[in-house]
């Protein structure tokens, strides 16, 4: 089959062996994937892997597809995945923080083939199903919805809190939306003007980077920008006593002056992965809109353009189709 390979800090279409599921696990034929930040760091040298010596890493977590193999009760059914693949045992999963498995593969990030390919497997358990009413455009969007929805659950929003979303690429526009049905006192802070109108076409307060009010400070910052730069800015905005949400993962790090967080007592979090259910039923349910979210959609073969293009300032989610 044909599958997008990372080596030595290059990504390119190869051919490998399709797959076998080994037991508790289905075969999965891949209908769409997204390309994310996380993708494109990966690239770069974000994440470790320590797959077997000669294994090919395949890349890519965002997808929507068809389970072919395996799975009675999943048999032909659109599905989406939880990305994390767990032990179940671990003090970690006993503790109810599977997420955090201390033997976890992760997929298209670690010890785990990813979904930039025709088949990918995953733990039955990591299965959920697509509801009718969904598209697969809309439906490939499941996974990072969840991630923006996770915050939600580690923070306290309520009508007084003001919020700030910095940053409105891939992840930022999602986040927002799902911030605004919190009814907090949201702004969401981007660079490009076109994602800017999307927010203003979904009634959604923003402003560019230039035209920040100075002395405005907030009481919680969501730090989306996909740059080391971003914590820095956000520790400029937040208010003594807040709270920074961070969700960029980069591979290229830079110092960062902590004092302000220290002299300001402010609480530092990280975000990641988030409940897979939640996202397909606010899709279903139209809470969030992802219209006018896709830029591009390429063959597989052509991986490699699209990664190109998903690189590119201002542009949103690039889906591959194998």
């Amino acid at each position: 089959m044909k599958a997008v390979v990372v080596e030595n800090h290059k990504a390119a279409v190869r051919d490998i062996e399709k797959p076998v599921p080994p037991p508790g696990e289905v075969l999965i034929a891949v209908r769409l994937a997204g390309i994310c930040a996380t993708d494109l760091e990966i690239i770069k040298g974000y994440a470790d892997d320590s797959r077997p010596a000669g294994a090919p890493r395949v890349i890519g977590h965002e997808f929507v597809g068809t389970v072919v193999e395996g799975g009675k009760s999943l048999a032909n059914q659109r599905v989406v995945g939880e990305i994390n693949c767990v032990c179940g045992r671990c003090d970690m999963c006993q503790g109810g923080l599977a997420n955090h498995c201390r033997k976890r593969s992760v997929l298209g990030i670690c010890n785990r083939a990813g979904a930039f390919a025709e088949y990918v497997c995953l733990p039955e358990q990591n299965c959920v199903p697509v509801p009718d009413a969904l598209t697969d455009e809309e439906a490939v969007f499941a996974e990072p919805l969840a991630a923006a929805i996770q915050i939600t659950r580690q923070v306290k929003l309520e009508s007084r809190t003001n919020v700030a979303v910095l940053g409105t690429g891939r992840l930022g526009l999602l986040v927002a939306q799902v911030l605004a049905t919190t009814g907090c006192k949201l702004t969401a802070i981007g660079r490009q003007r076109a994602t800017l109108a999307l927010l203003d076409r979904r009634r959604i307060r923003n402003v560019h980077i230039d035209e920040l009010t100075h002395g405005v400070d907030y009481d919680v910052v969501i730090e989306c920008t996909g740059s080391p730069s971003g914590l820095p800015l956000a520790l400029k905005l937040v208010r003594p006593r807040g709270t920074i949400v961070i969700k960029t993962t980069c591979a290229e790090r830079e110092p960062v002056d902590l004092t302000d967080l220290v002299v300001n007592e402010v609480t530092l979090l990280g975000s990641r992965c988030g409940p897979m259910r939640d996202a397909l039923a606010m899709l279903a349910t139209r809470r969030v809109d992802t219209t006018g979210m896709v830029s591009r959609t390429f063959p597989l073969a052509d991986a490699e353009k699209a990664l190109a293009a998903a690189s590119e300032p201002g542009t949103m989610k690039v889906l591959l189709k194998p």
